[in-house]
């Protein structure tokens, strides 16, 4: 679900809150709330630079004042914070980043604990356009979805924050949130690319199987469901090398799935060729969850018939080499 994400002036509050999905109606009638600072400490994460920032405060049901089980959405034009206005109560808190976000689809957002963010499903792959419902997949992969990798994403979590109902509510309350990052670095490097001046573009395709598909910020995981994950690797001629970075959601949070990474290439002889490899031990077991990467050595690319040698395969066909790693 996308958002125009603006700054809520105080007066206005109440209204911007129930834009979200399915989000409890408030009874009007002898509201009482709170002045409240609210401050995104960003010590968990010092590099982390969004330009806009949502708070999503969920009802505990420990009162009888209205949302009942719903929450309420605050946003802010900035990385810091600001002063709002909140109906006494009693709630949990959660915050991620509302800024270049076009990516991002929700659900269940009235549900902290099951408040997901996820990437939409890719009909094709960037560099040559394949249509990923026909692209050849490795084994075992046909059944996961091809879903567009996550941008940037950071989130907290703060449970028990309590406004009771007093004789003085003229006290302005501070909620201090503390964001970090919540998506991984994955690097892929593929070194001594044989014949590689036959690749005929400068930027091919690749995926990454068995990645989750998504992150549940209340419970701080990725969730249990896998996914292909399609990127795109940088062609360097001399140094014979492919390259690519991109994020993901990272392995799935509960379950556990082996990751092929593919790559599909054309050549200048216009032979289509796509190779796999059995990264499951690199990702499994690197030394950091959060910035994995994947080295590829050796990737024996043929010389096209045209060229002086080689086999020319039918060029309706993708052609398949299933490479071994080198440890």
């Amino acid at each position: 679900m996308s958002h125009k994400f603006y700054r809520i002036i105080p007066a206005l509050i109440l209204l911007g809150a129930t834009t979200s999905c399915h989000h409890k109606d408030l009874c009007f009638d002898h509201i009482h709330d709170y002045q409240v600072n609210v401050v995104f400490d960003w010590r968990n994460a010092p590099d982390g630079n969004p330009e806009s920032m949502a708070l999503y405060m969920f009802d505990r049901g420990e009162t009888s004042q209205t949302i009942a089980g719903g929450s309420l959405r605050y946003i802010f034009s900035d990385r810091y914070g600001g002063q709002i206005r909140i109906p006494f109560g009693y709630y949990d808190g959660l915050c991620m980043n509302s800024d270049n976000t076009d990516w991002a689809h929700f659900r269940h957002t009235d549900d902290i604990d099951n408040f997901e963010i996820y990437t939409q499903e890719v009909e094709q792959l960037t560099a040559y356009g394949l249509p990923t419902r026909s692209i050849p997949r490795a084994e075992g992969t046909d059944d996961e979805r091809v879903v567009a990798a996550p941008g940037m994403a950071w989130s907290s979590r703060s449970d028990s924050i309590a406004l009771p109902l007093t004789d003085d509510i003229s006290t302005v309350r501070t909620i201090t949130l503390y964001p970090e990052e919540i998506v991984c670095h994955y690097t892929v490097d593929v070194l001594d690319v044989d014949n590689i001046s036959y690749v005929s573009n400068t930027e091919i395709d690749g995926t990454l199987s068995g990645m989750a598909e998504g992150y549940l910020h209340g419970r701080r995981c990725a969730t249990d469901n896998h996914i292909t994950l399609p990127f795109t690797l940088d062609v360097d001629r001399d140094a014979r090398t492919l390259h690519s970075e991109f994020l993901t959601f990272g392995e799935c949070g509960n379950t556990s799935h082996s990751h092929t990474l593919t790559i599909y290439m054309y050549l200048t002889d216009d032979s289509k060729w796509y190779y796999t490899f059995d990264v499951t031990d690199q990702v499994k077991n690197a030394p950091d969850p959060r910035h994995v990467h994947i080295v590829v050595r050796g990737l024996p690319l043929p010389k096209p018939l045209s060229h002086g040698g080689g086999l020319r395969p039918d060029v309706e066909d993708w052609q398949t080499v299933e490479v071994p790693m080198q440890m």
